[in-house]
């Protein structure tokens, strides 16, 4: 069996799909093919779990009367798929698992995500996801302000 059939097989099976930041292009053409929709959730800057469901509800464009919390999440991914075609497939980009304020909360999130594709899957939907996992975010700087999570690039620094 090619790896492109493997791949396929595990769009259409839904859950976590292990990949690489190189196989990005491949799977996004591939879920496209199949009229699944997909969804790129920018977590770089996101230093929280509201930071993360933010990021998530943007990437789905989901109505701003989202709930901020873990069932929320369940209910916003469920509609989302359901409204879609054949499904939803999601790359977290740069989620910072291994950092100490998000470790928790991001398996929290994931755990979510495998229950939106356990229950859509009994609605002839499918949703996938890929996790494309980063470290700590780096320390602060003494006197800079951290990059807004709007992407604004502005040099700021803290005065006392």
């Amino acid at each position: 069996m090619s790896q492109s059939l493997n791949l396929q097989e595990l769009l259409q099976q839904g859950g976590l799909i292990n990949a690489t930041d190189a196989q990005k292009s491949k799977i996004f053409t591939m879920a496209q093919a199949a009229e699944i929709t997909v969804g790129e959730v920018d977590c770089d800057r996101a230093r929280s779990c509201s930071a993360v469901l933010r990021a998530i509800v943007k990437a789905v464009d989901y109505p701003d009367f989202f709930g901020s919390d873990l069932d929320a999440l369940y209910d916003c991914l469920c509609d989302t798929v359901l409204d879609q075609k054949t499904g939803l497939y999601l790359w977290f980009d740069k989620l910072h698992t291994g950092d100490p304020a998000l470790e928790t909360h991001a398996q929290a999130i994931l755990s979510v995500c495998n229950d939106v594709a356990d229950f859509v899957s009994t609605k002839d939907k499918m949703f996938a996801y890929t996790v494309i996992h980063a470290g700590k975010h780096p320390d602060a700087e003494p006197g800079v302000a951290p990059t807004p999570y709007s992407g604004a690039d502005v040099d700021a620094t803290y005065e006392d």
